[in-house]
Order: structure tokens, then C-alpha cells, then sequence
């Protein structure tokens, strides 16, 4: 018989591992010798107690987020921290399992997540190395150990997770042998094979599969298995895409080996996959806006938009930073409001009214009244950080010191970003007319327009617009004078009879009502004449002198065309989290709504909407259903060109710094608008004010050709007067 203290040091072992004592201070001392085990235990079990096995069961890697086009197919882009996808073992190919079982844990089936088998081998090899030359991690324990770095929340529990430590290895060993209590061992490999890296920036198995070999897991055969299986050891020794391609194959070739040798794989199968080469056909996941499909470069701008639309949810954090990093690492599948037939019309009206290389930015916004999708989002410019070979920057003061925004640029020309926007003009006579319409006045309200009218607004700066310290504005032309109503008064664009409806209503009554059909004000002056106690003696506001985006104008003329109901923009129509469910968020009275619903409100009377559209087909040439438009309008040949029945308002800013025209049917409201970005000042000209008009009539007509065309419901016998 054996004298107990003559044997071996695994034989002193084995009492210890029959004992269930496997994740005690012996143990740890056996794997790191060179480690003194005083004290290890009281700090290894109050270090225990604060992860369960359910805790890495609610732990979730990071997943790659996924961005379509309306169609729910399109793939506009992917975001991603770590490229992975989540997949049920029920779709991976069973040689995957099979690969990652013989290389990395032949005794996977056996073990109750700690093999006492490889402890003693661990513990051989590192007393004759004097040190950790090799480890005792089961497949069991390495998920242990990434699902705790995948659940931290702090550099220190990643470093807790994947340090060199006899405290580490406790841990993961207690987890291990809990973890295998309450789930079962193909939900464990399930979620390794989820969670390892492969190397190549390839997260998980459904990432390693189409990064390496452009199919999905469960199409792997047993030599792409075994070479993928290969990678988790050591990934940038063993990546056969950027490494030594020997190294590759001869731990290829030993992971086929551990196949045959378990009964995996027959001889005769075995030896043909080894004298297989490794045929990689390798694809780079898109990622980020910058990543959009080539020849769709203009989807950029509107990836760009959904970036700082999904920034602004609550919903997805507390604050922009956690929101992004929720959209890289969440695992969603979003389907936008974008719509690529529209989108390739939008692009190419824009790019037709002015050329990529051109100083002057021509944009077009479309969104669908009744919903807030925004359908389109299209500039004259490319979507790229690269300003190399940008042309030279219009503003004298900047010339010289950096490029223009052309014809390359990030910047959210649209709007849905923090650019105040560009001076829109007479299209703000709109939210004049909706609010004396709002508030009882019929369209047959008339004045007789003066050539200039003297205003009850200050104005004392002494300009041609200043008269004895009152704003005295003027009409673009002499043929606008005489008696208007709103029909001829929107349809000429006559600014007097504007100015006076004005005061008619209150300026202040007409800020609010844009307030509510989602304009912002984003400059310092813009704030201040909106404040409460400016707003009513913001005269100029009706002619156009607020900045805003193309983006907002699109959406508050929606509003008049779903008769007052006012939708939020919205660049989304479905957000699914990585779990199934529909992303919610929670109102403010305590409803959780999903995130991709309309969010709407009747803001204006249905009926002044209706009557605001029928002065509103005025200026484009079409009839409407009561009244005249005094014999011309703005932008006539629109009905001509739309085909439809079509309603707008053009609008030109002071000197004819911007030129826009908005316009709607009853399926969609577009915006479009000719200015230069970089220098405001920088007149466009009379000329090309026509652009925008011709941009959004030819898009109308071309994004409508294949739908029914529908009326739009004429106003009541008391709107019209």
C-alpha cells in the first residue's frame, strides 16, 4: 500500500476533486504554485457571492444592429461595436459544434463544468514549468469568463473578468459548476459559439461564418468547422486571412484530427478534408453611415439622420452617448421610413437642378402626411469625410483657412442634425394663413394690398424698411397691389396683405402655431424674437426671416395636408430588439408605446387645414374648390407638371440669398430649397429660384406615377366666407 505522503501531487489531488472541493484554495494553489493561497479563500468567497448563474444567463454580448430600407429588405447598413448575430444552435451546422467540442474540450459531455482530468493534467504541466504553462478551462468555464466580461460595466469588472489570477479562476470554477446546474450543455455551447471571437473582427459564430466565408452557419462544412474552430485559441496566430496560411491549416488539420479521434469524422473523411486547402471568401459588414451600398451614396445623409433622431430617444438611454452605444451593441432590427424609389427620383431631381460640384446646396425632404415618415432625404453633394479635393469656401473670412462643404460633406444639409437651416422666405405665409383660419377668419378675408403698408411692428433701424421707427415692408412687385384675399393673396405671394392678416391674428398666435407644427429655433435672435415677451412684435416672421430646415418644412406643410394632424418626422417604421419584442418607449402618462408608431396630435382645425389647401393650390396652378386666384400665381406650371391635384408656396429670401418651394398632394409633402451653406449671404439670384419649383413638381409626379390619384376634401361653407 501507498504511503499517503509519498504520493504523487495528483494523486493528493484526486480526495480533494471527489469532494466537490474543486473551487477551493487547494485547488487555486495547485494551478499557480507560485502563488502563496493565504488568505485567497475569505476573498474568493465574498468575491463569489456577487455573480449568480442567473446573472451570465441575463447577460447578453453585444450584437450588431441592422438598418433596412422600407421595403424591410434592403440593407441600408449595419451598426456594430463587435460584429456578432446571434444564432440558435438549431442553426448552426452540427460540424461547428462538433469542431469546437474536439478542439477546445473533448470531455465537454462528461464534466459538470470543472474536468478533474484537466486539472490534474494542468496542474503536471505547471509544476514542471514552475509556472502557468497551461490551463484547465472548460468550455463551460471560458463562457463563464466571457459572459462576465460581456456583462461588465466598468474597466475594473473587465479586468476582474480576464485576469491571470488564482481569484479569477475560483470564480470561474464555482459559475462553472452552478451554471451546469441550471441550464443544459447544448444552451451552453450555444452560447459560447455566440460569444467567442474569431478573430478578423469576427464576434460569434454567425460573424465568423459570413466574414471568412460569406454563407450562414448552419451551411459550414467540416473543413470551414474545423478551421474556424482553430481560430478561438489563438485568432491572430491562426487567422488564415492575414496570417501565416501554414499555421492556419496545421491547427485546421489538428482540429480534424480531435474529429476523427472522436468519432466525428471517419478516416476516410478526415484524411480528405486535410488535403483540402482553406478557401476563404472573405466580405467586409458594412458599418456606420460611412458604409452605405456603393452607388447609394446618398443614403448617407439619411443614415445620418436616424443616428441623431435614435441619439434623441429616451428610450435608449440617458443621454446621447448611451443611445449610440445602445444602437452598436443592442442587436436591432430597424426598418426605416426610407422608400429607394423615391429616393433615387429625389436624387435625381436634385442633382438635375444643380451639380454635385456646385457652391450653392440643393436639397429635397419628403415625408408622408398622416404618418411623419420621412420617405426621401436627397442634396447635391456626396456623402464623405474626405476634403481633400473640396472646392474653395464662399465666405471671404474662411477662404483660404478651409474647403467648402462641396462637393463632399457630412454635414446634415436637411436638417436632423444642429444646423440652424437657411431663411425660407414667403413659405412662412403658411403658418400666417393656418392661424387666421384657426382662429375663425374665412379665406374671403380681404384688404386692399398697398405697395408698402406700415405696420403696428417696430422696426427703428432705420432702413429702407424703417418708417418713423415702424416696420414697413413692401411687395416684390406693383402688379400685387390692390384688394386680396387669401386665395390671390397666397397665390401672388402679396407680402402687405400678409403683414396685415398679421396683425390681424397676432404675430405671436402665428410663432406658436409654427411652434406646433415642429419648428425650432436654433439661433441666438431666432430664440429671442420667439421668446414670450418678443413674439408679438415679430412682424417679419410671415415673410420667411427664421432659419429652419428643409427637414421641418416638409413636415409642418404634412400637417396641413392631413388636415391639421400633426406627426412627428420619423425616420422608422419598425424597431425590434435583439429579444423579438418592439422597442417602447414611455409617455409621459405612463403608456409604453412602441417607438416606430406615429406619434400625431390634431393641431390645427381639420376644416382651416382643409381651407388653408384650397388657397394653397393657388400659387401652383390648380383650381381650387371655392374661390379665385386673381388671375396668376407663383409657380403656375406645377399642377401642369404634377398632373394631380397639388398644393405649395414658393418662397425667396431678402437679395434672393435662398430660393424653396414646399409642396403636397395628399400622399406626400416635399420641401426643397437652393441655398449656399457655407455662406448664407451669398445671394442664389432671381434666375434659379425656379429650380426648387421644377425639383419638387417633377418629383411629385414621378414618385406618384403608379398611385391612384386622390382630392383633396374641400373646406366648409364657413371657411370660405
Amino acid at each position: 500500500m501507498t504511503n499517503p505522503t509519498t504520493r504523487s501531487a495528483p494523486g493528493r489531488l484526486v480526495p480533494l476533486l471527489r469532494s466537490g472541493l474543486i473551487a477551493g484554495v487547494v485547488v487555486a494553489a495547485a494551478l499557480f504554485p507560485f502563488v502563496a493561497a493565504g488568505g485567497l479563500a475569505a476573498k474568493a468567497g465574498a468575491d463569489l457571492v456577487q455573480k449568480t448563474p442567473a446573472d451570465l444567463l441575463a447577460s447578453s454580448p453585444a450584437q450588431t444592429s441592422y438598418l433596412y430600407a422600407a421595403d424591410g429588405t434592403t440593407l441600408i447598413t449595419t451598426f456594430y461595436e463587435e460584429h456578432r448575430r446571434y444564432v440558435p444552435i438549431s442553426q448552426m451546422s452540427p460540424y461547428i459544434q462538433q469542431a469546437i467540442v474536439a478542439s477546445e474540450d473533448s470531455r465537454f459531455y462528461e464534466h459538470n463544468g470543472v474536468d478533474p482530468k484537466g486539472v490534474i493534467r494542468a496542474f503536471v504541466a505547471n509544476q514542471q514549468a514552475g509556472g502557468v504553462s497551461q490551463g484547465a478551462s472548460t468550455l463551460t468555464m471560458q463562457y463563464v469568463r466571457m459572459a462576465l466580461r460581456d456583462s461588465a460595466k466598468t474597466p475594473i469588472e473587465v479586468r476582474q473578468a480576464t485576469e491571470q489570477t488564482p481569484l479569477r479562476k475560483l470564480r470561474e470554477m464555482r459559475l462553472a459548476l452552478d451554471l451546469e446546474k441550471e441550464t443544459t450543455k447544448s444552451q451552453i455551447l450555444e452560447r459560447y459559439l455566440n460569444s467567442a471571437y474569431f478573430g478578423h473582427r469576427a464576434y460569434g459564430i454567425y460573424s465568423a461564418s459570413e466574414i471568412f466565408f460569406s454563407k450562414l452557419p448552419k451551411d459550414l462544412t467540416p473543413v470551414e468547422a474545423a478551421t474556424l474552430a482553430g481560430l478561438v485559441k489563438a485568432p491572430t496566430t491562426y487567422d488564415p486571412a492575414s496570417s501565416d496560411r501554414k499555421a492556419a491549416t496545421d491547427r485546421r488539420n489538428y482540429v480534424l484530427d480531435r474529429m476523427q479521434a472522436m468519432g466525428y469524422l471517419s478516416p476516410q473523411a478526415a484524411t480528405a478534408a486535410r488535403a483540402e486547402p482553406i478557401q476563404l471568401r472573405l466580405s467586409s459588414p458594412p458599418n456606420d453611415c460611412m458604409s452605405v451600398p456603393e452607388g447609394h451614396n446618398s443614403w448617407g445623409f439619411f443614415c445620418d439622420y436616424l443616428k441623431a433622431w435614435w441619439a434623441a430617444q429616451p428610450a435608449f438611454g440617458s443621454n446621447s452617448l448611451e443611445r449610440l452605444d445602445r444602437l452598436r451593441r443592442g442587436g436591432y432590427t430597424i426598418v426605416t421610413s426610407l422608400d429607394p424609389k423615391m429616393q433615387e427620383v429625389a436624387d435625381d431631381q436634385v442633382r438635375a437642378g444643380q451639380s454635385i460640384g456646385s457652391p450653392y446646396a440643393h436639397g429635397l425632404v419628403a415625408v408622408e402626411p398622416g404618418t411623419g415618415y420621412v420617405r426621401s432625404m436627397a442634396v447635391n453633394r456626396a456623402y464623405s469625410l474626405d476634403q481633400s479635393e473640396n472646392g474653395t469656401h464662399s465666405d471671404p473670412s474662411k477662404r483660404g483657412r478651409m474647403k467648402g462643404n462641396y462637393p463632399n460633406t457630412v454635414v446634415p444639409l436637411l436638417g436632423g442634425g444642429d444646423l440652424p437651416g437657411y431663411q425660407a422666405g414667403s413659405t412662412f405665409k403658411m403658418f400666417t394663413m393656418l392661424a387666421a383660419l384657426d382662429a375663425g377668419l374665412p379665406l374671403s378675408t380681404d384688404f386692399n394690398s398697398p405697395h408698402r403698408f406700415v405696420s403696428i411692428y417696430p422696426d427703428g433701424t432705420g432702413g429702407p424698411t424703417d418708417c418713423g421707427g415702424y416696420w414697413c415692408p413692401s411687395n416684390a412687385s406693383g402688379a400685387m397691389s390692390g384688394n386680396q384675399t387669401m386665395w390671390s393673396g397666397f397665390g401672388k405671394s402679396v407680402n402687405t396683405y400678409f403683414v396685415w392678416l398679421e396683425q390681424k391674428v397676432g404675430a405671436e398666435n402665428v410663432v406658436r402655431l409654427a411652434e406646433r407644427l415642429g419648428l425650432q429655433w436654433r439661433t441666438d435672435i431666432d430664440k429671442r424674437q420667439a421668446s414670450p415677451s418678443q413674439a408679438n412684435k415679430w412682424g417679419s416672421f410671415t415673410l420667411g426671416v427664421s432659419d429652419v430646415t428643409p427637414l421641418e418644412m416638409a413636415n409642418a406643410y404634412a400637417t396641413v395636408a392631413a388636415e391639421g394632424r400633426f406627426c412627428e418626422a420619423l425616420p422608422v417604421t419598425s424597431i425590434v430588439a435583439a429579444d423579438g419584442t418592439p422597442a417602447t418607449y414611455r409617455t409621459g402618462a405612463g403608456m409604453d408605446l412602441e417607438i416606430a408608431l406615429p406619434r400625431c396630435s390634431q393641431e390645427v382645425g381639420a376644416d382651416a387645414a382643409r381651407a388653408a389647401t384650397d388657397a394653397a393650390r393657388c400659387p401652383t396652378g390648380d383650381t381650387p374648390a371655392r374661390g379665385g386666384c386673381g388671375g396668376w400665381s407663383t409657380a403656375d406650371r406645377v399642377r401642369g407638371i404634377v398632373g394631380r391635384p397639388v398644393a405649395g408656396k414658393t418662397g425667396t429670401t431678402d437679395s434672393d440669398r435662398a430660393a424653396w418651394f414646399v409642396g403636397y398632394t395628399p400622399e406626400l409633402a416635399v420641401a426643397s430649397f437652393l441655398s449656399d451653406p457655407d455662406s448664407p449671404m451669398n445671394p442664389v439670384g432671381g434666375g434659379p429660384a425656379n429650380i426648387p419649383i421644377d425639383a419638387v413638381a417633377g418629383f411629385l409626379k414621378n414618385a406618384l406615377k403608379d398611385q391612384p390619384v386622390r382630392q383633396f376634401n374641400p373646406p366648409s361653407d364657413e371657411m370660405t366666407g
